[in-house]
């Protein structure tokens, strides 16, 4: 694959080439109403391109192997980086690294983010005691070492749609912490709770606290 048509959108640079039913299944945890369209998904004004194979340079000779999933947007995106979201979560559930603009990232070193809940309506504060401490000096909450705040969801996430028909604006719980196993269980403790969607921080729903855990990467020679 040409460098020069990877970088028409987002990509996630995987070591194996993933089957069309399991990428599907993974996009679908973004946008549940994705299809396939011949080789291709396309989600919510995205295509998704079917895996080609690619030099190691592509990701600067991180992975030994490297299958590109290039990430097209076709229309107006749901919500802002719909099309970086969906390639950096490709990427992430498939221990792999991520391009955008030339820069390769990868998903499993960013601490800039964690799960999320998202509600069709604001919780009263009698709501989230049972399962977080408001502090003192501000809007946050805890739970352990694990920190919470509340704030309206920006687009409309498509994995969070079937809330849209009772709330004209979302409202999310955005967690933070260390350890990622524990915030997947607070983040479906809160959804269970609350009537909410958890998703991680590239609204992927999430279905088990170890959803939030990266797979192993095979080691390179």
């Amino acid at each position: 694959m040409a460098k020069r048509r990877l970088r028409t959108g987002p990509t996630a640079a995987v070591p194996a080439k993933p089957a069309q039913a399991e990428l599907l299944r993974l996009v679908r945890l973004a946008d549940p109403k994705a299809r396939l369209d011949g080789d291709d998904i396309v989600a919510t004004d995205v295509r998704v391109h079917a895996p080609v194979e690619a030099e190691p340079e592509l990701t600067g000779g991180v992975l030994e192997k490297v299958w590109a999933v290039r990430v097209a947007a076709e229309g107006p995106l749901p919500l802002n980086y719909f099309d970086r979201y969906l390639a950096e979560g490709l990427a992430f559930r498939l221990g792999g690294l991520a391009i955008c603009r030339g820069e390769v990232s990868d998903p499993a070193d960013d601490d800039e983010g964690g799960p999320a809940v998202i509600l069709p309506v604001r919780p009263a504060p009698e709501e989230l005691s049972p399962h977080l401490e408001q502090e003192e000096d501000g809007p946050a909450f805890t739970a352990g070492d694990i920190k919470a705040v509340l704030v309206p969801q920006a687009g409309q996430p498509p994995a969070a749609e079937e809330l849209l028909p009772f709330a004209a604006e979302l409202t999310a719980i955005e967690l933070r912490g260390a350890e990622p196993v524990k915030l997947g269980a607070l983040a479906l403790e809160l959804a269970e709770s609350l009537n909410g969607i958890a998703v991680d921080r590239w609204r992927f729903r999430i279905d088990a606290a170890e959803d939030l855990v990266a797979p192993e990467r095979p080691a390179s020679e």
